[in-house]
């Protein structure tokens, strides 16, 4: 018999299917009817706030020889700011900023491929750049059917330094690198502020072995022009889904059910719930995660951030069931992170589109290529394997985190990096 009911699923996905942006006011009403859905069937749930850091940005980049032209920018949040007359400056593109590209790039304004990551800016800083500017989208954009996204120099970055930096279109890069740009002025107004961001919590008590926790995550919250239904609405509604079924088929052990809150701007939800909790984490035993969902073309797959034993186990238990999971190991860009990072294992349940049959991170993330029947394959994914688990007479899944996902996890966190530079600080 069917136990789940993916229209319902479906028709919670719509009423959420707004953009809800970290620290939003938007972001805080989807909390609160996440809470009210709990609630509607009989399982209490909480709001947990937390702060988050946002930058007020008005940025403009000009190239001043051996042509003018001022191009359309974003500014990197808490990016330091520039004079009031701009920050100009001799303009090189220094590529993927190896050592050969940066040999001459002190004091001027660089232009790298792609975003900032933690080894380019830490490259950048050490070779003495003025200013950035970073790249998005795509050759083939239409200006007025896509959007220059947001960027923050997270605090993490901040720790090697800060100069203006923005972002600039690919279409644009490209013409200013053909055109020989060799001058350019950034202007940069930042204004820092702390807003609040919120988690939507809820346990339903283990009926057999209550000391022991199995956690549920899904972030709620969106990327700036999205609807984020597919990332990552469609998991909010899934773990949604295993709430209402566990408390309908009370558990053996206690199920803790997490929706996180700006997730998208670097893991703050789950990492504000892990840093709040973390004595509580000690009887947390596994987390299950749910991450994207509901193309009608595409597959399913579930990704162990644990030993290979378990691995093995999910691939062989979807074959038994004749459910069609691809499965692997390793870590993924998502809430299990923080989780793993703290010794709890986990499991990543995705339901990601086929080649150029869904969208993600851009204004393109809506309802038309979802369905309630897609949707209900991760349910039933979810919820068959939960309760296998969740119910099992003796746990099976050992707490630990083998080394090679340890190194998996330091390297996304980049340990090694900030490890550096701690003894860099302590020298001084």
């Amino acid at each position: 018999m069917k136990n789940y009911d993916e229209q319902r699923a479906f028709a919670l996905l719509q009423k959420i299917g707004f953009t809800r942006v970290a620290g939003s006011a938007e972001e805080e009403k989807a909390a609160e009817i996440l809470k009210a859905e709990c609630e509607s069937f009989g399982l209490s749930a909480q709001i947990e706030p937390f702060e988050i850091e946002e930058g007020v940005v008005e940025a403009t980049l000009e190239i001043l020889e051996p042509y003018r032209k001022e191009y359309t920018v974003r500014g990197y949040q808490c990016a330091e700011n520039t004079p009031a007359d701009g920050l100009t400056a001799d303009f090189l593109y220094v590529e993927d900023g190896v050592p050969a590209n940066l040999t001459a790039a002190k004091g001027k304004i660089v232009l790298v491929n792609g975003f900032l990551r933690v080894p380019l800016f830490k490259t950048l800083m050490a070779a003495g750049v003025a200013g950035i500017v970073t790249m998005d989208g795509s050759l083939r954009d239409k200006r007025d059917e896509t959007d220059l996204h947001q960027r923050k120099l997270r605090a993490q970055l901040r720790r090697f330094g800060n100069v203006p930096a923005v972002m600039v279109r690919v279409a644009d890069a490209m013409e200013m690198v053909a055109s020989g740009a060799a001058k350019a002025r950034i202007t940069l107004k930042n204004e820092n502020r702390t807003l609040t961001s919120h988690n939507v919590m809820a346990t339903i008590p283990g009926t057999e072995h209550p000391e022991e926790v199995i956690s549920f995550g899904a972030h709620y919250d969106s990327v700036e022009f999205s609807k984020g239904v597919f990332d990552n609405g469609a998991g909010s509604v899934i773990i949604m889904e295993a709430a209402r079924y566990f408390m309908q088929h009370p558990p053996k052990r206690t199920l803790q059910f997490n929706w996180y809150g700006s997730e998208e701007i670097g893991l703050e939800g789950s990492w504000a719930y892990v840093n709040t909790h973390k004595d509580e984490l000690k009887n947390h035993k596994f987390m299950i995660n749910v991450d994207v969902g509901a193309p009608i073309l595409g597959s399913d797959g579930a990704g162990v951030t644990a030993d290979e034993d378990l691995l093995h186990f999910v691939d062989y238990f979807f074959k038994i069931k004749g459910l069609p999971v691809k499965t692997r190991q390793g870590i993924y860009s998502s809430d299990s992170i923080p989780f793993a990072d703290n010794g709890v294992p986990a499991i990543n349940f995705t339901r990601f589109g086929s080649q150029g049959a869904s969208f993600i991170h851009n204004r393109f993330d809506t309802m038309e290529f979802l369905s309630a029947e897609a949707l209900g394959k991760t349910i039933r994914n979810v919820i068959v394997f939960s309760d296998e688990i969740v119910n099992a007479e003796v746990f099976p899944i050992e707490k630990k985190i083998p080394e090679k996902i340890k190194d998996e996890v330091d390297n996304y966190l980049y340990k090694k990096e900030m490890a550096e530079l701690d003894k860099e600080e302590e020298k001084k």
